[in-house]
């Protein structure tokens, strides 16, 4: 265990720079004391860690020192492979790129570990897009992915619900989203979400921009996905559903049918148990539990209850007529 954290010790100093003691702790999830001895075992290796004092010090490695070992084990190369997702990385337009790292990592790992991320690519296959859906049209992901890259101002003519907009944006980051890519912008000093195939035009143009000081794309995007689903979900439903239906709800909603199912009461005798439910809105919940046909009884609240009642009248109606 301990060769392994001093090997992480070198490889952060190299790829990061300076780090203080408490940072690299913090990193590695252990002591500073254990920081200390493991940067003392370093020197006495051989590496050249050099410790700058002062407010503004830490430790280094000497300048221009790096090492070519990389240390991967058997299932960090595979994770490699396995993290390379063909289909993104042709829409970022890294497709031959990604072939090429891969096929050099190749032939620099031992043929034992060579053979086996040969087995992972062959029996493991990353596909992003849901079911039953075409991906998204991305004409305009790799002009923005440059944006991204280079920090570089984008003008964007961009198809909104209300409307089409002309916007300045900064891009700071790409995520793929069920398929789905969404571009993260600061415009007018708030940052945003855009989903790339909304995209009508883009300018790339030559000027460059500053990043937010401490902005976070994974916590950003985490905390994004939290409003949306609070936004999104005006009500909650009190369903009672049947065995069939408790089956097709985490497929049908998702995590929050996954949430509802680990809250639902005791069975009655034919097996049908009562769950609540986050909904959006009336006019979209009707629609979203109409989807589970017979295999689900709307009890509350009374106002979606009658909504879904009145649905169903009409589909009565309509389907009592005999056509020629």
């Amino acid at each position: 265990m301990r060769a392994d954290r001093l090997l992480s010790v070198l490889l952060l100093l190299q790829n990061r720079g300076r780090m203080t003691a408490p940072e690299l702790a913090a990193e590695l999830e252990v002591s500073v004391r254990t920081v200390y001895r493991d940067i003392e075992a370093l020197g006495a290796s051989g590496v050249p860690v050099c410790a700058d004092r002062g407010p503004a010090g830490g430790y280094r490695l000497m300048d221009g020192y790096r090492t070519r070992l990389t240390g991967l084990t058997d299932a960090e190369a595979g994770a490699l492979f396995l993290a390379g997702v063909p289909g993104p990385a042709r829409e970022l337009g890294l497709g031959a790129v990604l072939t090429t790292a891969q096929q050099k990592l190749q032939a620099v790992l031992p043929a034992e570990r060579a053979e086996r991320a040969r087995r992972i690519q062959d029996r493991f296959h990353l596909d992003a897009p849901a079911w039953f859906r075409d991906a998204d049209p991305v004409g305009w992901l790799a002009p923005v992915a440059q944006a991204v890259w280079e920090q570089r101002v984008l003008r964007a003519h961009y198809r909104r619900w209300a409307g089409e907009v002309h916007r300045e944006l900064h891009p700071l980051g790409l995520v793929l989203k069920g398929g789905i890519w969404y571009l993260v912008a600061r415009a007018d000093q708030a940052v945003r979400t855009y989903r790339i195939s909304r995209f009508l035009a883009v300018d790339l143009t030559e000027e460059v921009f500053e990043r937010p000081a401490g902005f976070e794309l994974a916590a950003y995007w985490a905390e994004a996905s939290r409003r949306l689903e609070a936004a999104l979900h005006q009500g909650v439903a009190r369903l009672r559903i049947s065995p069939q239906a408790q089956r097709l709800l985490p497929v049908q909603f998702g995590a929050v049918g996954a949430r509802a199912l680990e809250s639902a009461g005791p069975p009655d005798h034919e097996g049908w148990v009562q769950v609540e439910m986050p909904v959006e809105a009336p006019e979209v919940a009707v629609g979203d539990l109409l989807r589970l046909g017979t295999e689900a009884e709307v009890l509350g609240p009374p106002a979606l209850r009658e909504a879904i009642a009145r649905a169903v009248s009409v589909l009565a109606q309509r389907y009592a007529t005999t056509t020629s």
